[in-house]
């Protein structure tokens, strides 16, 4: 099926041949013009990394430039990369393009002239890229079957955060839920509506490890739910029953709020009003270093701050879940190489990122 660029051509080349006239060819050519803007891109050069420095590749696209070809690698991702459609790009570009996409809520218009391309061709290879990442790497946020979350790691995780004044000693990293707010749809206001922040929206479940890295990402789930649901149907309990042992097998844990239930491997703070000084002094101590996971929430929206404009956040019309884990993952190979604020607190070394995406 012609396209309207490939219509409009014809009915111009009917007009000169004398298959129609002035006024047919007036009309003929203006029920086919193109609704979309069109951007003068074929002229552009092609995009080149070997353009940008340091500094640069940091602003656009959240890496250094040496990082961005190690990634690109990690992420195993070919050399060249077809979509669906047929249209081609580099591995770099089409990474470049998602990064440029993800880090900040910027339109495609305003991609083409970095990167030489149309709008159509920009929306696709990102979504491409962004479904690569998904299928092959989602695993990692998915199961606490990694080998950096090893007993050996997390007794010293436990450790680390025990050094940091917390009053549990085998704690190794803190678990909370996120409301990430999303477009008004117009179908199931109510089912995504969030009473407590007051905004349609869809919920996610973090567990943060003290070296800084997102151990297990769940989600989304409809706005109005509580985090016990969400712990309920992320599995994660019978996850922590299973690996969550030091050396000695013995129980260690994971730090909530109060909103979720006291098990062996899932402790909060003491509930109530009359509260002894011990357990005041003792939700104080863990609340300091609970405090880091709100560290790694503000990195995903602040490295990646398209996930956090919620008109682009459109239920039924963008994988808003998807496009979340996604940021979830880069968030991570962020810290891998370079750290972050909980792993710098709790003086953790994260892995490297082979370690990571590889092991």
């Amino acid at each position: 099926m012609a396209n309207l660029h490939q219509v409009q051509e014809a009915v111009l080349a009917a007009y000169h041949t004398g298959l129609i006239d002035e006024p047919e060819f007036i009309l003929l050519y203006d029920l086919n013009r193109p609704t979309n803007p069109q951007f003068q891109y074929r002229d552009l050069e092609p995009f080149s990394l070997d353009l940008y420095n340091d500094d640069e590749c940091n602003a656009y696209f959240r890496f250094k430039k040496d990082d961005l070809y190690t990634l690109r690698e990690t992420l195993q991702i070919p050399e060249k990369v077809k979509c669906t459609n047929g249209y081609t790009a580099d591995g770099m570009e089409a990474l470049c393009i998602l990064l440029s996409r993800f880090a900040y809520p910027c339109r495609y218009g305003d991609m083409v002239r970095t990167f030489a391309r149309d709008v159509p061709q920009l929306c696709l290879i990102n979504m491409h890229m962004t479904n690569l990442i998904y299928n092959q790497h989602r695993h990692l946020v998915e199961s606490l079957d990694r080998p950096w979350l090893s007993c050996d790691c997390l007794t010293r995780y436990a450790a680390a955060v025990r050094a940091k004044g917390a009053a549990l000693d085998n704690c190794w990293g803190f678990i909370d839920g996120t409301v990430r707010p999303i477009c008004r749809p117009e179908e199931l206001q109510k089912v995504v509506y969030n009473g407590h922040k007051r905004v349609h929206a869809v919920k996610y479940q973090s567990v943060i490890a003290a070296n800084g890295l997102v151990a297990h990402l769940f989600g989304p789930i409809e706005g109005r739910r509580h985090d016990c649901f969400l712990l309920r149907e992320s599995g994660l309990l019978p996850e922590l029953e299973r690996v969550s042992f030091d050396t000695d097998g013995n129980n260690l844990c994971i730090y909530g709020d109060p909103a979720y239930p006291l098990r062996a491997h899932l402790q909060g703070p003491f509930k109530g009003n009359n509260l002894t000084p011990e357990e005041k002094i003792y939700n104080q101590s863990m609340s300091s270093v609970r405090v880091a996971v709100e560290w790694v929430f503000g990195d995903i929206i602040n490295f990646f701050k398209s996930t956090d404009f919620k008109k682009n956040q459109k239920v039924g019309l963008s994988p808003c879940g998807k496009l979340y884990i996604v940021s979830g993952l880069l968030t991570n190979a962020h810290t891998c190489l370079y750290g972050n604020s909980t792993s710098r607190f709790f003086e953790l070394m994260p892995p490297t990122l082979v370690q990571y995406f590889r092991e």
